[in-house]
């Protein structure tokens, strides 16, 4: 499954580009509203992640990433090393993925904003933050198991 295949319209209008040219989106724009899609779409329904068609293109969305060299080694990345969303957008690790979206939907201000008050967090923010852990918790898994490969498919 390419990236081609994936519909991006339903949240297409959050970001109009990552690269700096506004009149056509990025690839890494794509792939970035395309995750956020199917989380948020996961919420909607309340299906998981996990499970197919959802899992199926999520791991396409990585694979086109990966293909694009977007996918840095995760085990490298402190967990705040310098990550900017504009400066960044190629970085489609796991971590950068989520803390980008996190960023976009507010959660990252939420979340302190409940710490310093010590309240809990709304129930949608919650639930975001939930499904938000699923899709990192895969891509990570698949980040590590491409990395390794080679190792055990030796020619």
């Amino acid at each position: 499954m390419s990236v081609s295949d994936h519909s991006f319209s339903k949240h297409a209008d959050k970001d109009t580009s990552m690269d700096g040219n506004s009149s056509k989106p990025s690839l890494a724009t794509h792939i970035v509203n395309g995750v956020e899609r199917l989380v948020l779409d996961a919420i909607e329904r309340t299906k998981p992640l996990e499970v197919d068609p959802a899992r199926s293109q999520l791991f396409g969305l990585f694979v086109a990433a990966e293909e694009a060299g977007m996918i840095a080694d995760d085990s490298n990345v402190g967990v705040f090393d310098g990550f900017d969303e504009e400066g960044s957008v190629t970085d489609l690790s796991a971590d950068s993925l989520c803390r980008l979206l996190a960023r976009r939907w507010g959660l990252d201000m939420a979340a302190r904003e409940a710490q310093a008050l010590q309240t809990r967090l709304p129930a949608d923010q919650l639930e975001r933050m939930r499904v938000l852990r699923s899709m990192m918790r895969m891509w990570m898994e698949w980040s590590y198991a491409w990395r390794r490969w080679d190792e055990f498919h030796q020619r």
